[in-house]
């Protein structure tokens, strides 16, 4: 039997608000900036993150790290 537990990892995002594509990003509703922001992140990370991990867990006999969606 296993038991997932929720991390709680934060990052933020620093926009020059004077660049066309970030005037672009805050025209956007906060919490669709926030997805699109957190979609690129998994996209991006998740790929590099995977062989890390991979290594992580590779003796892991208690707790498995993974990526959540």
């Amino acid at each position: 039997m296993t038991v997932e537990i929720k991390h709680s990892l934060h990052f933020v995002t620093v926009v020059d608000e004077t660049h066309p594509v970030g005037m672009q990003l805050l025209a956007l509703p906060e919490q669709m900036q926030t997805v699109m922001l957190e979609s690129m992140l998994k996209e991006l990370l998740g790929k590099k993150l995977q062989p890390i991990l991979d290594h992580i867990n590779e003796n892991g006999s208690y707790a498995i790290l993974k990526v959540a969606n």
